[in-house]
């Protein structure tokens, strides 16, 4: 059976930030319209049959039927021919001309009309399916407004932007490209993008994506990738790439198909000779071996494996994760080991602020402290200057403006606030100078020590204060967590503590993953030891691999495939590409991931949403079965159908009935997988076995 997708039509209206349901208008597929017009006829002709009118009444009716409902099957049926290939379309096309041929005109008809019927399902299905990943599409607007050279702007095509144009988006549009902000402020709701609920804050440096949308302010944006690579695009094209592919079972039912179809047509040329060479009548032979043609097709076989793959694949698109192929999400009911990388995958890899913590003796409370260490790096482009800034605006405080900055690589940041010099940096480096290199290859916890020993000889009257900075710095590098001093005027105040933190769907991932697999995942990092077993510890991951070389996270994964394990590897950076290449199954971040681990990945979660991970597992594994269920009911049909006409005397209606019927069945089971219900249920059993 064929299908045939219709071009993509203007764009509806949706809500702004909304994923526009693009659907299909039904009688807009020429499927769809060639089996209502043949069922309308037949049903007209039928009646004029059954009500006694003259021949010449209904049986043109019946040609008409024969022609708008079979002449596409047909023809696909003839060009496959042409290249030695067995087409069913053809043998049903061929068994409906043959019942007429003996004078079953309305069976033939009738077996017309379910075909064709049936094929309009399955193309509605497929358009069903590409409509929700065509429609991200919807999310990029079709102009932009381009700044000139000279301070004007011109309206262009959105696809005709090149990297490095600058474009203004104003309140209430869509940003054209993926690019950066060079000048204003405002607010972009990016939720079909990232995930994120509310409108993030947008200013010069900030990137924006192509399809979100802006808020109040004005943007100007440079664009940074060509329009065919934003990420709206990569996603569509990675999604149509997906439904291009045929699973493993697909491939092996249609390199059966074609003997299949060659033995069922030397059967049915067989029932027809023998009985017809030992006597029997022609009619009653011919029916027998037409409708033993019908029931033996297998279309049913043909379509059990395909539509649930495919409604898993635009189910999984729609919330956030991107299967690259059909191949794919089949391989992701196999996984039966998992092992995630730490830092933006398990982590947000940006650091955070954990523990403000001030000296005592120094004269500031928490606010106090953190105030003066932001407003001294605020000038800063370090990932940790900015980390402090975003803990200091988290809390509304205001920071004063910082006078004579000044940055020096390894020891921190130097500025005057408020009238006091202020140093921001690393303990070590910051509360003994140069002293620090002379106990460079010790221990952490003792070269703190040494440190502060010859803190005191060098500033007696510090002291106290300077112990009190080893104590603090040597408990927060204990809990793993990055230390940074805090001096003013040239004593310490406090120190703060950072760490990278853990998504707050990392714990309900891993149990949900520990639930399907039986084993916990691993964690594969290139982190030190306690870093990664503090957010081991907090996940309820026991297998931790810290330390770890790119070649040694792949080493690993070779391993446990080479002992027979599925394993599915999910990380974010270049470092994580070799193993997800070696893996059973590799699954990108999308937000975070590097280009490579996008390339190199399977399947990519777009929004890093963690808690997808086990449920789009559990959705492949529903799909499997659906697929086995398939098989079992196209299996059962035709092997009963085949028996009752052998056996006994199968009439051409019930045998046509009960082919196309379970044809039709297979394909409904096959598309429940589209439902929201099925997702639904996948996340909520993940949950239930994480608890």
């Amino acid at each position: 059976m064929t299908s045939t997708l219709i071009d993509r039509s203007a764009p509806p209206t949706a809500r702004p930030g909304a994923v526009p349901r693009r659907r299909t208008r039904v009688l807009a597929l020429p499927e769809a319209r060639w089996a209502l017009s043949a069922l309308v006829v037949f049903l007209v002709a039928m009646a004029g049959q059954l009500l006694g009118a003259p021949g010449w009444v209904w049986e043109p009716l019946y040609v008409v039927v024969y022609v708008t409902g079979g002449w596409e099957p047909g023809w696909e049926g003839l060009k496959a021919l042409k290249k030695r290939t067995l087409d069913v379309d053809l043998l049903m096309v061929v068994a409906a001309l043959g019942a007429a041929a003996i004078g079953q005109v309305l069976d033939g008809a009738l077996l017309i009309v379910i075909f064709a019927t049936s094929g309009a399902l399955e193309a509605v299905a497929t358009a069903r399916t590409a409509d929700s990943v065509r429609g991200l599409l919807d999310l990029a607007p079709a102009t932009a407004t381009r700044l000139l050279p000279g301070g004007g702007e011109e309206t262009v095509a959105a696809d005709a932007l090149a990297v490095g144009d600058t474009v203004l988006v104003r309140p209430g549009e869509r940003v054209g490209a993926d690019g950066r902000v060079l000048g204003g402020e405002s607010e972009v709701d990016q939720a079909t993008i990232t995930g994120e609920p509310l409108p993030v804050a947008k200013a010069a440096g900030d990137e924006v994506f192509a399809g979100t949308v802006n808020g109040t302010g004005a943007l100007r944006v440079r664009v940074e990738r060509d329009p065919s690579d934003s990420v709206i695009a990569r996603i569509v094209r990675m999604v149509e790439e997906a439904s291009e592919t045929k699973a493993p079972t697909q491939l092996f039912i249609e390199r059966v198909e074609q003997r299949y179809s060659l033995a069922m047509v030397a059967a049915t040329l067989a029932l027809f000779a023998v009985p017809l060479a030992l006597g029997a009548a022609l009619q009653p032979t011919l029916l027998r071996a037409m409708t033993f043609m019908i029931v033996a097709s297998p279309c049913a076989v043909v379509l059990a494996t395909m539509p649930p793959l495919l409604s898993a694949i635009a189910n999984a698109g729609r919330h956030g994760v991107l299967v690259k192929s059909a191949v794919v999400m089949e391989r992701l009911g196999q996984v039966d080991a998992v092992a995630l990388d730490k830092t933006g995958t398990l982590t947000e890899g940006t650091p955070r602020v954990t523990e403000v913590r001030p000296l005592p003796g120094a004269g500031l409370d928490e606010d106090a402290l953190l105030r003066l260490a932001a407003a001294a790096e605020r000038p800063s482009e370090h990932p940790l200057a900015r980390a402090v800034v975003d803990a200091a605006h988290a809390r509304g405080l205001s920071l004063p403006d910082a006078e004579a900055f000044s940055s020096a690589p390894g020891l921190g940041v130097r500025a005057t606030v408020d009238g006091r010099e202020v140093r921001v940096g690393a303990p070590a480096r910051l509360c003994a100078g140069e002293h620090a290199a002379a106990v460079e290859k010790q221990a952490p916890v003792a070269k703190v020590e040494a440190v502060v020993a010859e803190a005191h000889a060098a500033v007696p009257a510090a002291e106290g204060v300077v112990a009190d900075v080893a104590a603090v710095v040597a408990e927060v590098e204990a809990s793993g967590r990055t230390a940074v001093a805090v001096l003013a005027d040239g004593r310490a105040v406090g120190v703060l503590g950072l760490a990278d933190r853990l998504r707050p769907d990392a714990a309900e991932a891993v149990g949900g993953l520990t639930a399907l697999t039986g084993t916990a995942p691993v964690l594969l990092t290139g982190d030190n030891r306690r870093a990664a077993d503090r957010l081991a510890a907090e996940t309820g991951i026991d297998d931790v691999r810290a330390g770890l070389l790119p070649q040694d996270k792949a080493a690993a994964v070779r391993e446990w495939a080479e002992a027979g394990r599925h394993v599915m590897v999910v990380g974010d950076g270049v470092n994580d590409a070799p193993a997800l290449a070696a893996a059973h199954t590799g699954v990108a971040m999308g937000r975070a991931g590097s280009d490579l681990a996008l390339e190199t990945a399977d399947a990519v979660v777009v929004r890093d949403e963690l808690a997808t991970l086990p449920a789009v597992v559990r959705l492949s594994r529903t799909a499997r079965r659906l697929v086995v269920q398939n098989l079992v009911i196209a299996g059962v049909c035709i092997t009963a159908l085949v028996v009752w006409d052998l056996a006994g005397q199968l009439p051409l209606p019930l045998g046509v009935a009960g082919h196309e019927g379970s044809t039709v069945l297979v394909g409904l089971n096959g598309l429940r997988l589209l439902r929201e219900s099925a997702w639904t249920n996948s996340r909520k059993g993940s949950v239930a076995q994480h608890r």
